[in-house]
């Protein structure tokens, strides 16, 4: 299953946002600055990675369901696998 480049603006700049973030975080060990900094960065960086990775298997969700031929079992397998991948 292919996802709709059109249906992934949003995830793409959600991973831009998280790209920028990983930056500040690369930033703040090398300057020395607080554990607690450094966590708190890397933690919203990680929620970032885990809702952009949720948004495109709920894409992927909404194209088998609104497919006219309904979700084939090799779909189905494959959405909770990534779904599972991401738990």
């Amino acid at each position: 299953m292919t996802l709709n480049p059109d249906d992934m603006t949003a995830v793409v700049n959600r991973l831009r946002r998280a790209q920028g973030q990983l930056g500040g975080v690369i930033r703040l060990i090398e300057e020395g600055r607080d554990c607690k900094d450094v966590v708190n960065q890397l933690a919203a960086v990680n929620r970032a990675l885990d809702r952009a990775g949720f948004a495109i298997v709920a894409t992927g969700l909404r194209e088998c369901l609104s497919s006219p031929d309904g979700v084939n079992e090799e779909d189905q397998a494959t959405m909770e696998k990534l779904f599972l991948t991401l738990a």
